[in-house]
């Protein structure tokens, strides 16, 4: 089942969301909005906060790393590393 929110983003559709979990504290904190807007794998930076895919779970993270190969590294905002992925949708381009 595809998430709403990569639908939206595929879709072209610029959005105000949140999520609740403290992994991006105190980036992002629990609950608190912020605006996705679409991106391709291409145009990610390190750095960038992304709405992406890893591991068959859903994740507004961050981008650590880039590889021609594997994409991006996604890891929370206290230095877990979820893994690697290509499947990325959408930028966090504001926090609310």
């Amino acid at each position: 089942m595809i998430h709403y929110k990569q639908k939206l983003l595929e879709e072209g559709k610029t959005f105000e969301t949140s999520e609740k979990g403290n992994s991006m504290t105190p980036l992002i904190k629990s609950g608190q909005k912020h605006i996705l807007e679409p991106i391709k794998l291409d145009e990610v930076e390190v750095g960038d906060i992304v709405f992406c895919k890893v591991k068959g779970s859903y994740f507004t993270h961050l981008v650590t790393a880039k590889h021609d190969k594997k994409g991006v590294q996604i890891s929370n905002n206290h230095g877990y590393v979820n893994g690697w992925t290509k499947a990325v949708w959408g930028k966090v381009i504001e926090i609310l």
